[in-house]
């Protein structure tokens, strides 16, 4: 009789995918991101009289405070100041409402991610998809200052607005991403956020013109752009505002320079958007049981 072949036990080990397939998986999703975008903005104003209008009533809130505060209090410089700080706010708003809302995504669903499979970035991105929505609104009372002051834009840098835009949501994704996994495993992270968010505000220059950075600081201002945010602000600030040479900046820039500026913190977004994505596949595998 032949000999008895000795059993073999193969065991399948799955390989954690990496930043590139997770994007696909996200992509294979999307119809997920969307409903779950939608549920975000419903949850938000559910019950509410107002509804979307709140997204409309925020902006001007700080338009009316700050404008008596710098316009009329501390008797501020700047023409059409409310034009100037809403070019800027904007901008914050997005980053801000993506970012708080993206980090604590996971904990706030914390039973659907018990009970079914799907990639669990989408829960973050939801939080900045609805962000995005409400940028949209927002925009609609920066368009109506505009009418209303008869302020127009400066057309040649205007089209910068779009990649601009692009950064903006590339860096809010890959910040998100990071903590709403970290965030899950030290729940300190969203209140640290807070405050983190506060200082970063005042950091960034929408108050307030750059070029009082320049003034004080001179060539060393340029350590300012370390800030990712600040040159989507000025980004907007220049198409938006169209403010005279000097007023924001004390030397006017070209558009290619804008834009060169955009490039590098696209690549530097896109960097950590990767690296956020390896952080998060790592720390996915037990965020059902820490939740």
């Amino acid at each position: 009789m032949p000999p008895e072949r000795a059993s073999t036990n193969v065991y399948a080990v799955s390989r954690r995918p990496g930043p590139v397939d997770r994007v696909r998986q996200v992509w294979q999703y999307r119809e997920l991101l969307v409903n779950l975008t939608r549920k975000e903005l419903k949850v938000k104003y559910k019950d509410s009289f107002l509804g979307f209008l709140w997204s409309l009533l925020n902006p001007l809130l700080y338009l009316v405070v700050f404008s008596l505060v710098f316009a009329g209090l501390l008797r501020s410089d700047i023409p059409y100041f409310a034009i100037f700080l809403l070019s800027g706010l904007l901008v914050w708003n997005l980053f801000n409402t993506g970012l708080s809302g993206s980090c604590g995504s996971i904990v706030m669903n914390a039973s659907l991610v018990q009970k079914v499979w799907f990639p669990r970035e989408i829960l973050p991105l939801a939080s900045i998809g609805a962000s995005m929505v409400h940028f949209a609104l927002q925009l609609i009372v920066l368009t109506l200052a505009l009418l209303a002051f008869q302020h127009g834009p400066a057309w040649s840098y205007l089209p910068l607005v779009v990649p601009a835009l692009a950064v903006l949501v590339l860096w809010t994704a890959a910040f998100g991403l990071a903590l709403s996994a970290i965030n899950v495993y030290l729940r300190d992270t969203q209140h640290l956020l807070e405050l983190l968010l506060l200082a970063w505000f005042w950091m960034t220059a929408i108050v307030y013109p750059f070029r009082l950075i320049e003034l004080q600081l001179g060539e060393w201002a340029k350590i300012a752009f370390i800030n990712p945010v600040l040159i989507i602000v000025l980004t907007f600030q220049q198409a938006i505002y169209n403010p005279d040479p000097g007023v924001v900046m004390l030397q006017e820039r070209s558009a290619a320079w804008f834009l060169a500026l955009l490039g590098v913190s696209g690549l530097m977004a896109v960097v950590a958007l990767v690296a956020a994505l390896w952080l998060f596949g790592r720390l996915e595998d037990n965020l059902g049981e820490e939740i």
